[in-house]
């Protein structure tokens, strides 16, 4: 049996569909879903690690990620779990960001088996144009030039059942990434080719950001990491993904490929 955390988001929910499709028990936990639990309450933890073997440990971003983490942890050792896969993420240059740095060091010393998952930016983060792209306005960028590793999400899904399902990737940590660097405007120019129309980018300052609504941590957390990009820092590319997996990460290309549908205007009618 196999819990999986975050089990509604993009990674988690994947993640079940893979366990699904092999067959493996799985838990989907969630604060509304047939597992309910919430890590703001520990004892709510409890039943929901009970009778499980392994699990993936999905936090929501934010400051209270190291205790979080902590708490599932906690739960797991008290429970007997065997194992933890932790989705972590990079922080540039292939090291732990602040806020998931705290759980992993958590981890290592439970005396669990563990693995960690440090994805590079998340390729469907292009979803968030969808908007300018039909209404035809210029998609904003805050990074400049600087360009990341993107990941798609199935490969970091992936990645997280072969840790969760063999024993062979116990204390290992693997950086995600694509396999190439791309900038903001690469992905545009790229996904202006997938749906044959020209697309452009405004330059915008990370700064927008605080203005946008996000809770003031996690607000703050981005206009750094966008600072980040945008300085280089995050510009790595490892092979992780194909030595897991087997075969090549996917391109971002891939990614928009698979999900044009999602850029385009509805059909009228």
């Amino acid at each position: 049996m196999i819990l999986v955390t975050g089990a509604t988001g993009t990674i988690g929910s994947a993640v079940v569909r893979l366990l699904t499709a092999r067959g493996v028990p799985a838990r989907a936990m969630s604060r509304h879903g047939d597992v309910r639990a919430d890590f703001d309450d520990p004892a709510s933890l409890r039943p929901a690690v009970r009778g499980v073997d392994a699990v993936f440990l999905l936090t929501a971003p934010g400051a209270r990620v190291p205790e979080h983490d902590r708490a599932m942890i906690t739960a797991a050792v008290a429970a007997g779990v065997r194992k933890v896969v932790k989705l972590s993420a990079v922080g540039g240059k292939g090291s732990p960001s602040q806020w998931h740095a705290p759980g992993e060091q958590a981890l290592a010393g439970s005396g669990l088996a563990w693995t960690v998952l440090r994805p590079s930016a998340f390729a469907s983060n292009a979803l968030g144009w969808a908007g300018a792209i039909q209404a035809g306005d210029p998609i904003p960028n805050m990074t400049g030039a600087g360009a990341q590793g993107v990941v798609d999400p199935r490969d970091v899904a992936e990645v997280a059942v072969e840790g969760l399902l063999h024993d062979e990737h116990d204390g290992a940590t693997y950086t995600l990434t694509g396999p190439e660097l791309v900038s903001v405007p690469d992905q545009v120019a790229q996904l202006a080719e997938v749906l044959g129309r020209p697309l452009e980018t405004v330059d915008v300052p990370p700064e927008a950001l605080l203005s946008r609504g996000l809770e003031p941590s996690v607000a703050e957390m981005a206009v750094r990491g966008q600072h980040l990009v945008r300085a280089g820092g995050n510009a790595l590319v490892t092979d992780d993904v194909a030595r897991v997996l087997g075969r090549p990460a996917r391109t971002f290309r891939t990614w928009a490929t698979d999900h044009r549908t999602a850029f385009e205007l509805p059909k009228s009618g």
